[in-house]
């Protein structure tokens, strides 16, 4: 595994092959190894690079031992003598080049030989530059310079991210088995920090990717600033022996620190990252706020090698983003065994398409005024054959991650209008269904397209459809959204506004889009009528929806006096478990015959 004491961050792309003072006194911390079987020659090279400043020297005089001292010091550049006994210099370079490892080691031959062939072989063998003897000094000093230059350049483009300036994944990956080997060795912990920023897909999409990487390197300063910060562990008495940031993703972080010997320590830390991460971020004058997941992994007791600890941590992330946004999360077994069962859940779900495990319950709507029922909200089941009954909760956000949902989606919508459809033809003609939508399907430009082949091969009027959708999806792009939905409308599909009340609920837009449904969410209706909060709530939302001539629907009703109170306010449909838990097509059919 190769290792650079060269610091090559200091060698941008624009600014490479001569380094200026400051960056050329950073070469001379290289490591530079000699291969020479003459100590007299070994002891003239270190002395004239020592007067021109480089000071870290690997002399070895039995060639024998040059490649074990190779693979054991990892230097950054390879001064090789061409004639010596036992094994020679082509041998030594031909080993190294075959190596994947040191394949790219500079090496400079060093040799007597006048001879165009040797250096032709040495060239063919993959030798970087020559030097004859005897040395001249001058000579020596520019070639070890510009060779070290190249390198360093390099390794900026292989072990560097463009826009961060931070450690890629490769040179991370690295560093982190150097550290993991370090602390078995010294019996030291180490802990590895996954930093993933919340919804930062969604900061793409709405603002430009150009904004995105504004925060990134914002984002990427501050927490560099922090972890080399002399308080960055707090009021502890712990220091961190050593802090290494990278970035490892699109906009994942990671950080490796030695030295963190408590659960107390690791919470400051990861405290102090989340307050930097949530700092405001000015953009064109105006401050864009995000936060942040972390997952920790600990050496040894998660694991005790590269591709464990990694696994962890993000296995923690993903579970501290679970939590709720702004949270950070240690690894656990048990928190493992959730990750395994999730990953089996995923792999069912792919299947569960192709394998007709779905299946839709319809939980009635009924009027206030007369008990009858007058139409369905259609709800997704999934009947797994191994993991058995998946609740809704929990395989729908994993649909939405894995890109299911759009297809799933369309699904839904073929079978509610095509059993709807079914039950209109058979006496029940003003039936409408209730039609969720996610996030993901509104913004496809294929929902309209969706929707008319559903209502086409089911035979379903488009007055007998509903599409329900959040308050959340109609935030962002106002205009383009009133257009969506319009277009759909256009059809004949009405839309209805679910958990109204639990998101933005903003007046102004809700006056501006072609809704025809409010839906009370059943948080407010739980306490209602005892709490006079509540009563208050429920009522004005009523009166909002009247006062924009929409019709109004309480869902998650569970009991007689809440049924009396709503209709007293004139709410106009009720949906919940007071009249009928969500059923399956047989049982609904039962229901729809008793309640007509």
């Amino acid at each position: 595994m190769m290792k650079s004491s060269i610091r090559p961050e200091l060698f941008a792309a624009d600014n490479v092959v001569i380094p200026d003072d400051m960056q050329y006194s950073q070469l001379k911390n290289a490591a530079i190894m000699m291969v020479d079987d003459e100590p007299i020659m070994l002891e003239i090279i270190q002395a004239l690079l020592e007067d021109a400043g480089y000071g870290n020297f690997i002399p070895v005089e039995k060639s024998t031992q040059a490649i074990d001292m190779i693979m054991q010091t990892s230097p950054d550049l390879l001064l090789l003598d061409l004639d010596m006994p036992e094994i020679n210099g082509y041998e030594i370079l031909s080993t190294l080049r075959s190596n994947a490892d040191y394949g790219h080691l500079p090496v400079i031959m060093i040799t007597a030989s006048t001879e165009p062939g040797d250096k032709l072989k040495a060239l063919e063998l993959g030798a970087t530059d020559f030097l004859s003897k005897p040395v001249d000094a001058s000579e020596l000093v520019l070639r070890v310079r510009n060779t070290l230059s190249a390198k360093a350049y390099q390794d900026q483009l292989a072990y560097y991210d463009s826009l961060t300036g931070l450690p890629n994944l490769k040179l991370f990956i690295e560093r982190l088995g150097w550290g993991i080997e370090l602390s078995k060795r010294e019996r030291v912990p180490l802990m590895l920090l996954d930093i993933g920023l919340d919804k930062f897909r969604q900061i793409n999409e709405t603002l430009g990717m150009y904004t995105g990487d504004e925060i990134l390197v914002t984002i990427a300063e501050r927490l560099n600033s922090l972890i080399r910060s002399s308080d960055f562990i707090g009021r502890t008495d712990e220091t961190v022996k050593t802090g290494e940031l990278a970035r490892v993703g699109g906009h994942e972080f990671s950080i490796i620190l030695s030295g963190v010997n408590s659960i107390e320590a690791a919470y400051i830390v990861s405290k102090r990252i989340l307050d930097a991460v949530m700092q405001p971020v000015l953009i064109n004058e105006h401050e864009v706020f995000i936060t942040a997941s972390i997952g920790i992994a600990v050496c040894p007791t998660d694991g005790e090698d590269v591709e464990s600890l990694i696994k962890y941590a993000s296995s923690a992330k993903d579970f501290a983003r679970k939590q709720g946004s702004n949270n950070y999360q240690f690894f656990s077994s048990e928190m493992n065994a959730q990750s395994k069962d999730r990953l089996k859940m995923e792999s069912n779900l792919r299947k569960a398409l192709d394998n007709n495990e779905f299946e839709l319950h319809y939980q009635p709507k009924i009027d206030s005024a007369t008990d009858k029922i007058i139409g369905m909200e259609c709800l997704l089941r999934w009947n797994q054959p191994e993991l058995g009954s998946v609740p809704p909760e929990v395989f729908i956000p994993a649909a939405e991650e894995l890109g299911l949902i759009v297809p799933i989606g369309e699904w839904v919508l073929k079978e509610a209008c095509q059993t709807t459809s079914e039950w209109v033809k058979s006496g029940y003609e003003n039936l409408i269904v209730s039609v969720n939508v996610s996030p993901k399907q509104f913004n496809e430009v294929s929902l309209r397209k969706s929707i008319e082949s559903a209502i086409q091969c089911s035979g379903l009027s488009p007055q007998n459809l509903i599409l329900e959708i959040t308050e959340s999806m109609l935030m962002g792009d106002v205009d383009h959204h009133i257009a969506q939905l319009q277009h759909i409308t256009d059809l004949g599909v009405a839309f209805s506004l679910d958990d109204f009340g639990t998101g933005y609920s903003s007046l102004s837009y809700l006056k501006k889009f072609p809704i025809e449904e409010l839906k009370i969410d059943r948080s407010f209706l739980i306490n209602v009528p005892e709490k006079n909060e509540d009563n208050y709530i429920v009522k004005a939302i009523i009166a909002l929806a009247d006062g924009l001539g929409m019709k109004i629907i309480a869902e998650g009703v569970e009991n007689a006096e809440q049924l009396e109170f709503l209709r007293q306010n004139n709410c106009n449909i009720i949906q919940g478990f007071y009249y009928s838990k969500p059923l399956n097509k047989t049982n609904f059919t039962k229901y729809l015959a008793s309640h007509c």
